[in-house]
């Protein structure tokens, strides 16, 4: 099957990855509900980006913070729990890994400590554990923070 990924554009599009965001996990155990979810993919601080079947249905999101301390941070991958499996979520993972590192030597992500599937592929990728965040989001959940690295920022030229 062709997938593309490409930039949201339509309020639509935005409403429809609420919606997946907020019926699947991990986001039902964090308590993640639509409202919060639609207002995370609308922050014009982040970079939303889509990802969708040959028939234009959305079959999942990714969500990039290219700002901030840790610059590189991918935000949210989420994949329609009928569409994983498929290689997906590293397909996201790798569109978002060629767009930071394009920019910056980083790339940053935290995963729940419950979201057992995610952290395997994460660090089977490259990525290690640099901290933890306990009870971070919810009581009894930590928030595992991950890097895959090129190299230390102050390696770069001036970023103004």
């Amino acid at each position: 099957m062709e997938w593309s990924i490409a930039r949201l554009e339509t309020e639509a599009d935005a409403e429809a990855c609420a919606r997946l965001m907020a019926s699947s996990e991990p986001w039902l155990t964090l308590g993640r509900t639509y409202e919060a979810s639609l207002a995370i993919i609308r922050d014009s601080t982040r970079e939303v980006f889509v990802l969708c079947d040959g028939t234009r249905k959305l079959s999942g999101f990714l969500i990039l913070c290219l700002t901030g301390a840790f610059v590189g941070y991918i935000q949210t991958i989420c994949i329609d729990p009928d569409c994983r499996g498929q290689g997906l979520g590293t397909r996201l993972l790798a569109f978002a890994e060629e767009r930071i590192l394009s920019q910056f030597p980083n790339v940053f992500m935290c995963v729940s400590s419950f979201n057992h599937d995610a952290r395997r592929l994460y660090e089977r990728l490259g990525y290690r554990v640099v901290g933890e965040l306990s009870d971070y989001i919810v009581a009894g959940h930590s928030e595992i923070l991950l890097r895959k690295t090129l190299g230390p920022l102050a390696r770069l030229p001036d970023r103004k």
